[in-house]
């Protein structure tokens, strides 16, 4: 039988004004999902004529001369020579935005458990925009990488406090659709960077077209209401009480026991004599979470390295670049169908376990299908990424469910910390040059992962806790 909740008490699971805030949210954060994989047209391998003593040479080191070919678009790489000597600096510009978000997900982590799910939100999404816009202005490559990371740090922000505040909005209910929403939003704006790419020629101009159009965030402070879960865990239990009361208002809904099941609320804090708001060394501070913090952590790491690295395995497709970018995004679509199945009838723990197996097996089979078989080995080798996809996003729900109120922010940033060194590994691992060793390096990660589920709760139908003391009861 599902625990009272209290959104679902007060306001019900999703009423209309809610429904608006998860779009107002979703949508907002789409310079975000443009970021994350603009890449593979701001940071390619250019293609370039050398035109030196041996004339019209394609691709000759060293260059002194070179001649881009921009027929696709103007990229950093071409427009900052990095080439020959220079082409680690590519490498570089990728790294940064991977170290931001890392940095990103501690800071806006403790920022939004300290100080509020709405100012983090709000200051993700507007230092965000301010600093993809700047990253078109610069005039030396120190100075885009140096963009980079900011803009990385915001992108950290971004992806964790926007899906906590929706989280905390929302229902025990409605909350198996939200990975799903989060993750169709990211969908649409990879299906949409193609197109986009395709009718810009110069990245400066991509970079401006998938930032400034979202300006309007920044209004979000006087739009978007604090999460009312937090200002409990707070004691601020007044203010939690208005913001209820307004949403059960434009939801037509009862308002008259408010005030006292949010003072109910805080007592059950109280008399806990819990802290209002935590840090990252509570998450090791008691055995349950210390357990849940450790596991989850390795979990991330295991589903982002798995997840990156075989998107990268199977990534390099000849052909037209558009195309492949839309290819790349559409077959998403089936792991979102199977996530909001598995999130809406199955446990949580279920359903990860089921994901990260289908993705340990399909890698398995990958390594005994004869070379002669291409289709056949494309087929498992995207059912694998399908499963290290539907894996990831099912992370999300679960570890915010894990997880009390007064850490919950925290605990997702230290995960994220985790999945970020995945993503480093990730191409160390591709680049091993030998098929089975990567390959079962990815097929043990992936099981090693679904066997540590095991060991986490099911939070299936659950109340949202807001205290340690209650995750280790």
């Amino acid at each position: 039988m599902a625990s009272e909740d209290l959104i679902d008490v007060v306001i019900g699971k999703l009423g209309w004004y809610q429904a608006l805030l998860l779009f107002l949210l979703i949508f907002g954060r789409s310079p975000t999902e443009f970021q994350l994989v603009n890449v593979v047209f701001i940071l390619p391998n250019p293609e370039y004529i050398c035109q030196g003593e041996e004339k019209n040479v394609t691709n000759l080191c060293p260059c002194e001369d070179p001649v881009y070919d921009t027929s696709i678009m103007s990229s950093v790489s071409s427009e900052f020579d990095l080439i020959c000597e220079r082409k680690h600096l590519a490498s570089l510009g990728q790294s940064m935005l991977q170290v931001g978000i890392l940095f990103g997900s501690v800071l806006y982590g403790y920022i939004s458990d300290r100080f509020g799910r709405k100012t983090s939100c709000v200051l993700s999404l507007t230092t965000e925009i301010i600093f993809v816009a700047l990253s078109a202005a610069v005039t030396e490559f120190w100075m885009f990488a140096i963009c980079r990371f900011l803009i990385g740090a915001s992108v950290g922000g971004t992806m964790l406090c926007t899906y906590v505040m929706v989280i905390e909005l929302t229902g025990t209910s409605f909350r198996p659709l939200i990975p799903a929403l989060a993750e169709a939003a990211f969908v649409i704006c990879y299906m949409a960077l193609p197109v986009i790419a395709y009718f810009l020629s110069d990245w400066k101009h991509l970079q401006l077209a998938t930032s400034l159009p979202w300006l309007f965030v920044a209004a979000y402070y006087f739009v978007i209401p604090e999460s009312p879960r937090w200002l409990i865990t707070m004691g601020r239990k007044k203010e939690a009480t208005a913001v209820l009361i307004n949403m059960a208002k434009k939801q037509n809904k009862p308002t008259e026991n408010i005030e006292a099941i949010v003072e109910k609320k805080y007592e059950e804090l109280r008399q806990k004599e819990e802290k209002q708001y935590g840090t990252y060394i509570d998450l090791f501070r008691t055995p349950k979470m210390r357990t849940y913090t450790l596991i989850t952590n390795f979990v991330w790491m295991c589903c982002s390295l798995t997840y990156f690295g075989v998107n990268q395995y199977i990534g390099r497709l000849q052909g037209n670049i558009y195309l492949n970018v839309l290819l790349s995004a559409t077959s998403l679509i089936p792991g979102l169908v199977l996530v909001v199945i598995a999130s809406r009838y199955l446990n949580r723990r279920l359903s990860m376990i089921i994901s990260c197996c289908v993705a340990a097996l399909s890698f398995l089979v990958f390594l005994i299908i004869p070379e002669g078989m291409p289709n056949v080995l494309l087929t498992f080798a995207i059912i694998g990424l399908m499963g290290a996809h539907a894996s990831f996003v099912q992370a999300y729900l679960h570890t915010s469910e894990i997880f009390p109120t007064v850490v919950r922010n925290s605990a997702l940033g230290l995960a994220s910390v985790f999945a970020r060194f995945g993503g480093f590994i990730a191409p160390f691992v591709v680049n091993v040059g030998i098929e089975w060793i990567t390959i079962g390096i990815f097929s043990f990660l992936a099981f090693s992962a679904g066997v540590l589920c095991l060991f986490l709760p099911n939070t299936k139908d659950k109340e949202l806790l807001n205290s340690i003391s209650q995750v280790e009861q």
